[in-house]
């Protein structure tokens, strides 16, 4: 059972009362400090305790594109990055879902394919370097058995789904290869949807190929990732999708008005209703619609100088201005209350069941927020609920119980098709 914060403080409020009738004003006062102060010790600890003992499912983390940029070894500590292997142990993170990422302009120029599966090459080749930390989950099974070994599983999706290349052959080619659900696009259109990033909307929601994708996805086993899409493909994806859909790291445009990356009051209720579960993007640019009004005067700040004086867009002279612009307005962060915000409006909108962690660490460069800046931060998330009223069951559906459900239905499906 969850309370809300004004039942919380209601019900410690009674018990202090209680409490005073016998005391002075200061033992009373000095009472209460103590109550509240074992009250966040205990949720601290009982967050770390969460985090040990329940599967922690992360549906985005981009660490394959990362280290394509720049090799480390993540089975050891790392000095740059979001994840590595140290520190999620010290998170309790189980399921990092690998992101196969693939730039959107390879659509036009080719190679899509090729680089998903070098991708691919290199997660797996992490677990066979690291076979006593790492782990493949092709399954949901397989996944609940690694964490039993104390192994972290690297599940993988893949955003963007360019590689598939308008061939059917190629969906079973990369499911076969581990990958479990497809974000359709990313920040353009390609051959099977229109992004939500572009103006360009050719297709006006999903293609004639896109449609039937989502079919045959549904019968072999791959979830259907909502996420970048625009909202026309979203709609469209609904009709169509026989099991639930995830959006693999979003958040609500509740928070951001205008920002069509993220999902509205509408399509989360859509979601729900089909099943399917929002997976929460920690960006401070998803979470924050001050962090996003700061990075766009930003940009418009760096464009206009660029423009007036002629200069290229990486040049040393841009570069120069941007670093001077920044020490004079530095990037405002949201912090973990913002996301927490968005838990609870999807909560409040539709329910417990529906709401997930989709963190796109190592996805959005150095925009994460305020208390949750790695993998290593599952327990501050885990603490914030709980100071919120949210009981350890809720929690654990959270951390991965909504979203393993979907999956499974997924999987069920596909048995039976």
């Amino acid at each position: 059972m969850r309370f809300s914060p004004l039942k919380m403080e209601l019900k410690h409020s009674m018990l202090f009362l209680s409490i005073c009738l016998g005391l002075s004003t200061a033992a009373c006062q000095n009472e209460q400090i103590s109550e509240n102060t074992d009250v966040v010790k205990n949720h601290h600890q009982r967050a770390i305790e969460i985090a040990k003992n329940t599967i922690i499912a992360d549906t985005h983390i981009d660490v394959p594109f990362r280290l394509k940029e720049k090799f480390e070894n993540v089975a050891n500590h790392t000095d740059s990055g979001d994840f590595d292997h140290p520190r999620a142990v010290a998170g309790g993170l189980d399921a990092p879902f690998m992101s196969i990422y693939i730039p959107a302009k390879l659509e036009k120029t080719g190679g899509s394919k090729e680089l998903a599966d070098k991708l691919i090459d290199m997660v797996e080749g992490m677990v066979k370097t690291s076979p006593d930390k790492f782990a493949l989950a092709h399954s949901t099974q397989e996944l609940i058995t690694n964490f039993a070994k104390g192994l972290v599983s690297f599940p993988m999706g893949m955003e963007n789904g360019s590689p598939i290349e308008g061939n059917f052959k190629n969906l079973e080619h990369f499911y076969q290869r581990g990958i479990r659900y497809i974000t359709l696009t990313h920040s353009k259109a390609n051959h099977i949807s229109d992004s939500s990033y572009d103006t360009n909307r050719p297709a006006k929601g999903l293609t004639t190929f896109g449609k039937e994708l989502i079919t045959q996805m549904n019968n072999i086993g791959v979830m259907v990732d909502v996420s970048h899409i625009s909202d026309d493909a979203f709609y469209q994806v609904m009709e169509i999708s026989k099991t639930p859909v995830i959006a693999s790291h979003s958040s609500a445009r509740h928070f951001t008005p205008g920002f069509e990356r993220n999902m509205s009051d509408e399509m989360i209720t859509l979601l729900a209703k089909n099943g399917g579960v929002i997976q929460i993007n920690f960006g401070s640019t998803f979470i924050s619609q001050v962090s996003i009004e700061n990075r766009n005067t930003f940009k418009a700040a760096v464009n206009a100088y660029s423009e007036q004086n002629e200069f290229s867009a990486d040049s040393d002279e841009v570069k120069a201005f941007s670093e001077e612009y920044r020490k004079k307005t530095p990037f405002i962060f949201a912090n973990l209350d913002n996301v927490l915000d968005h838990f609870d409006h999807v909560v409040k909108l539709v329910g417990i069941d529906y709401v997930g962690i989709g963190s796109d660490y190592d996805g959005v460069g150095d925009s994460l927020p305020i208390g949750l800046k790695d993998v290593s931060s599952y327990p501050n998330l885990i603490e914030g609920l709980l100071n919120r009223g949210y009981s350890e069951q809720d929690i654990k559906k959270i951390l991965s119980g909504n979203l393993l459900r979907v999956w499974k239905a997924v999987e069920e499906y596909a048995e039976q098709h």
